[in-house]
């Protein structure tokens, strides 16, 4: 027994056949099934571009310092703490002249 939902695809179905007829239903499809293609092609391009300027572009500079400017800045008694690289390197520098 057909119920509720099918009755409205069996419907659908009639319809399509009494507006195009037989004949024209295969010309539908193929038009469907090739703009299907040509979007996934399409997809698949975008995706590649996209891919291909993600793995050309430079990461980024950090402004973190690396683990040895860290060491030295402690050992002369720098505070390292929410400072960068370059921030650390100018006080390295400015205790180191002031060493001498």
């Amino acid at each position: 027994m057909i119920q509720g939902m099918e009755w409205v695809i069996v419907l659908v179905v009639v319809a399509i056949l009494l507006l195009w007829g037989p004949d024209k239903i295969p010309k539908i499809a193929r038009a469907i099934g090739q703009a299907r293609r040509e979007y996934e092609k399409a997809s698949r391009d975008v995706q590649e571009e996209f891919r291909s300027v993600i793995s050309e572009t430079p990461a980024p500079a950090t402004s973190q310092p690396s683990s040895d400017i860290i060491t030295i800045a402690k050992s002369l008694g720098i505070e390292t703490e929410g400072k960068t690289r370059d921030q650390i390197a100018d006080e390295i520098a400015a205790r180191l002249k002031a060493k001498k």
